[in-house]
């Protein structure tokens, strides 16, 4: 007997609707752009739906979902670029007296808010809610061809057995292993080792953000510097250049941030499981209104802010629901 059309409706939303936030994390791991990654859960979600009638739950509805949002998203990258950072362009570290070149052709990274990541409650999703969605790591992923990226994601993150990442992306078993090592060989060269990630804790956390808050707001570039660690890296696409090094990013805030003192608001964002600030500056015609100028995402270290990454595109903050203007706070 064929199921009526409405009882597949009913019985596949009530099913796979608890999945969608992890299906966009997988596809955001995939892409790089939340934007990208909701239009392809949609086609997902679109292709099960249709097929769901024939779904005999040899797998659970989970492993299935996410089979068909990985083939969605390998498909979807046959005629996409990559999206990098400004470090992951192949260029060195700028000097700050030099002019900044706008790329807009590059498609780059965007940052993933929180609020529509991973639910951390959920336990049988706590690990892709985690350091598999920091923003160094989907970097890192862009690095790798298609294939090899979806193999390290379902091996890695998602903890698939190789039979069932074989089935997924359509290789041998033995094709998956070697693919696996390939990325992982290729990852170890561009992510930061975990030593050098290790996070303050919460207490460390609260007083370092409200120390670079109170600076930032004071243009206080002394102290912005003593808050980074000594080899900071600051970028901001789609700027191609990026600095490292205290005395660089330092220089760079100096001479070209166009931050005043008592003229720059700072709102508190969080992206890719890391803290952040939605930087908003007052219009140089009229200080009752500010602006959009950058969504800073932020890496913490038990040793100072070790890495910035400014995202200057407007359109990032319609990803976190912010507004481009703000009135002045009295």
């Amino acid at each position: 007997m064929t199921t009526a059309p409405e009882t597949i409706d009913d019985d596949f939303l009530r099913e796979a609707d608890p999945y969608r936030r992890e299906l966009l994390a997988h596809c955001y791991r995939m892409l790089g752009s939340p934007h990208d990654a909701e239009d392809l859960v949609q086609e997902t979600y679109l292709r099960a739906w249709r097929a769901y009638d024939k779904f005999e739950g040899r797998s659970s509805l989970r492993t299935w979902l996410h089979r068909i949002a990985t083939t969605t998203c390998l498909t979807a990258l046959e005629s996409r670029s990559r999206r990098p950072l400004p470090t992951g362009l192949g260029g060195t570290n700028a000097d700050p007296a030099d002019e900044l070149v706008d790329r807009p052709e590059v498609p780059w990274l965007e940052p993933l808010p929180d609020a529509v990541s991973v639910d951390e409650g959920d336990p049988a999703t706590a690990v892709t809610a985690k350091e598999s969605v920091r923003l160094a790591f989907v970097a890192a992923l862009q690095h790798l061809p298609p294939r090899q990226r979806a193999v390290l994601i379902l091996r890695d993150v998602l903890k698939w057995r190789a039979a069932e990442v074989a089935e997924a992306v359509g290789i041998t078993t033995t094709a998956v292993n070697s693919t696996l090592q390939r990325a992982r060989t290729q990852l170890e060269r561009i992510a930061p080792k975990q030593d050098e990630v290790t996070e303050p804790s919460g207490a460390q956390e609260r007083e370092l953000l409200e120390r670079y808050v109170t600076a930032f707001e004071r243009k206080d570039v002394d102290a912005l510097v003593r808050l980074f660690t000594e080899d900071v890296v600051w970028e901001m696409p789609p700027y191609a250049e990026w600095y490292r090094g205290r005395v660089h990013v330092g220089r760079h805030l100096g001479s070209r941030c166009p931050a005043r003192p008592g003229l720059v608001r700072m709102l508190p964002v969080r992206a890719n499981d890391q803290p952040g600030f939605a930087m908003y500056l007052a219009d140089p015609a009229d200080h009752t209104t500010y602006r959009a100028f950058t969504v800073q995402v932020l890496t913490l270290t038990a040793h100072g802010i070790g890495h910035v990454v400014n995202f200057m595109d407007p359109e990032v903050f319609t990803l976190f629901g912010l507004p481009l203007t703000r009135p002045a706070v009295p």
